[in-house]
């Protein structure tokens, strides 16, 4: 059983690869916008606190999902993964006063992400008691992902943008898939410790790992048993690609 948890959906972005000035999340994949097929695979978890962060043209978001349960947060400039969580947080401290110590963060436009895969990940965060656990997984065409990166013993070392990754990261075929679960007062410290030095100039969420692992603190990886979960929307193409795939699964 997995402990009680708020869940933290980043709907902010505007997906400049996707040729179109509708938010990104709100691009329809076989008829449903990208964020309602996470949502409606979140909803058998039953959170305890639905956060939605928002941001471009945040209004069509809004009005997108009025009629589903959730808060909403504007994060305004937009200055990365970990901007948004901050911004996000005294919304997340209502989900604390529940008794929801556990934060699951993921991204709205992964509409191939599994409840069952979300079940796994809450439930191994809490049997082994880590400040933080990521899904992760092994994909054939790792460029635009976050490569994870191991020691030789294969233990977690830090996750690393592919911008800002090295020739060798750039080969690793391990990806980070943005899907996060914290434990809160962790979370809480590390946040105050990101900084925007890095190609982009943003305050990214992947380096609370690293910061979380640098203070001896547990950081679990839990691996997609199907890479394609891991999946995002940045391109016609992708969501393409992502519309086969839910087709192929059955449509939900």
């Amino acid at each position: 059983m997995s402990a009680p948890f708020t869940a933290l959906v980043l709907a902010a972005g505007l997906g400049k690869r996707m040729k179109s000035d509708l938010p990104k999340v709100l691009h329809p994949a076989l008829g449903k916008p990208l964020v309602v097929h996470v949502l409606g695979q979140l909803a058998p978890l039953h959170p305890v606190r639905i956060v939605i962060v928002v941001g471009h043209r945040e209004e069509l978001v809004r009005a997108a999902l009025e009629r589903r349960e959730g808060s909403f947060v504007a994060q305004s400039p937009q200055l990365g993964t970990g901007h948004a969580v901050q911004t996000a947080w005294p919304e997340v401290e209502r989900g604390a006063e529940k008794g929801a110590e556990a934060i699951l963060v993921l991204a709205g436009d992964m509409p191939l992400v599994r409840t069952m895969t979300l079940r796994r990940l809450l439930e191994r965060h809490v049997a082994e008691r880590n400040a933080v656990t990521f899904l992760s997984g092994e994909i054939d065409d790792p460029a635009g992902y976050g490569r994870v990166i191991r020691d030789r013993r294969g233990d977690f070392v830090k996750i690393v943008e592919e911008k800002d990754a090295t020739a060798a990261e750039r080969k690793v075929a391990e990806v980070n898939s943005g899907v996060y679960v914290f434990q809160r007062a962790p979370l809480l410290d590390s946040l105050a410790l990101l900084r925007a030095d890095n190609t982009q100039k943003e305050y990214y969420l992947t380096d609370t790992l690293a910061i979380l692992k640098g203070r001896g603190m547990r950081v679990g990886v839990v691996m997609a048993s199907d890479p394609r979960e891991l999946f995002g929307v940045n391109t016609p193409e992708q969501l393409e690609q992502v519309e086969e795939t839910l087709r192929a699964w059955g449509e939900r």
